[in-house]
C-alpha cells in the first residue's frame, strides 16, 4: 500500500552532520521524497507535535532539546513506508536497536536518537498537516518505480 509518512532529522543529526547518510539510507531503500523544511522548531509547534508527552517528566527537556537548533523535517512516500521507517529507524532506545538501523548504528542514548518518525497513518496525516501546507508536498513519478514494485 502506498503511503506517506512525516519524518524528522532532530538537532543531534544535523549537529553530527549525519543528514547525508540518513537520507541515504531512506532513499536507497527506495522511498520517495515528497517535502523538506529546514527549520528550527518554534516552542509553540514543538509542544504541539510532542502533545501525546505533555505532564511526562522529560517532556520540558524533550522541548528545550528539539527546538535548541535545526531540523529537517521531511515528507517521505512509499510501500508500506510507515512500517518499513519504523524498522529503518531501529527501536528509540538506541541501545535496543538491531544493528544496521540508523538508530542501532549511529545513536547512542535515547534522548538523542536521531531521528523521528509517524507511528501510524492518522499520527502521520496529524504531523504532515503541523508542519506542511498541500502546496509544498509534491506529487512526481520516479522513472525506476515499476523495478522497485510490482
Amino acid at each position: 500500500m502506498m503511503e506517506r509518512t512525516f519524518l524528522m532529522l532532530k538537532p543531534d543529526a544535523i549537529q553530527r552532520g549525519l543528514m547525508s547518510e540518513i537520507l541515504g539510507r531512506i532513499e536507497a531503500k527506495g522511498y520517495k521524497p515528497v517535502a523538506m523544511k529546514f527549520m528550527r522548531l518554534p516552542k509553540e509547534l514543538a509542544e504541539r507535535h510532542y502533545g501525546e508527552h505533555k505532564g511526562k517528566p522529560f517532556f520540558p527537556g524533550l522541548i528545550e532539546y528539539i527546538t535548541s537548533g535545526p531540523s529537517l523535517v521531511m515528507v517521505w512516500e512509499g510501500e508500506n513506508i510507515i512500517s518499513g521507517m519504523r524498522v529503518l529507524m531501529g527501536k528509540t532506545n538506541p541501545s535496543e536497536a538491531s544493528p544496521g538501523t540508523i538508530r542501532g548504528d549511529l545513536a547512542q542514548q535515547t534522548g538523542r536518537n536521531l531521528i523521528h518518525g509517524s507511528d501510524s497513518p492518522e499520527s502521520a496525516k496529524r504531523e504532515i498537516e503541523l508542519f506542511f501546507n498541500d502546496y509544498e508536498l509534491q506529487t512526481w513519478d520516479r522513472s525506476v518505480q515499476p523495478w522497485m514494485i510490482e
